[in-house]
């Protein structure tokens, strides 16, 4: 199943359909990978790619609302 969600994330089509929604499909494709090595067991890895998605995120958050019109 992660095999797919990621080919997915992969296809142009689907990066441009997010990116339009302000999604990024490089930080889905991270937030996918972490989920998969936490059902692994993996926590470390899980830790590292959802920590570094989560901080990612919000950094953008941060900027965004910085370029907000007041």
């Amino acid at each position: 199943m992660f095999d797919e969600l990621d080919q997915l994330l992969k296809n142009r089509e689907v990066e441009v359909d997010l990116a339009e929604r302000g999604v990024n499909s490089s930080l889905a494709i991270v937030a996918a990978d972490g989920l998969r090595a936490y059902l692994r067991g993996e926590k470390e890895r899980a830790a590292e790619d959802l920590s570094t998605v989560g901080e990612e995120i919000a950094q953008r958050i941060r900027i965004s609302k910085t370029h907000e019109p007041s």
